[in-house]
């Protein structure tokens, strides 16, 4: 199930950068940040909306493994991608 989720994220992503943003991030400086991308030019948004998606499935994918992640992905505010999903657990 996983791949194809992943798969239907990826052609969201081609179609329109922001929404495949707000899928994995949410609403917030992540989702601003890639509209002002794509406003401004569409392969920018596109760059920027596939590293937090690479970000988020390589961070759940750690997590999964039971590695846990201490460090901060660069350029990355929101959360929900830093934890690869596994948010407001009791690891902190």
């Amino acid at each position: 199930m996983g791949f194809i989720s992943a798969l239907f994220l990826v052609l969201i992503t081609i179609l329109f950068p922001p929404i495949g943003v707000f899928a994995v991030a949410g609403c917030g400086a992540d989702l601003l940040i890639n509209i002002l991308l794509t406003v401004l030019g569409y392969l920018p948004g596109h760059i920027h909306a596939f590293y937090i998606e690479y970000v988020y499935y390589e961070r759940r994918e750690d997590s999964r493994q039971g590695a846990f992640v201490n460090d901060r992905a660069p350029g990355i505010y929101s959360e929900n991608v830093q934890r690869g999903g596994q948010g407001y657990g009791t690891i902190s």
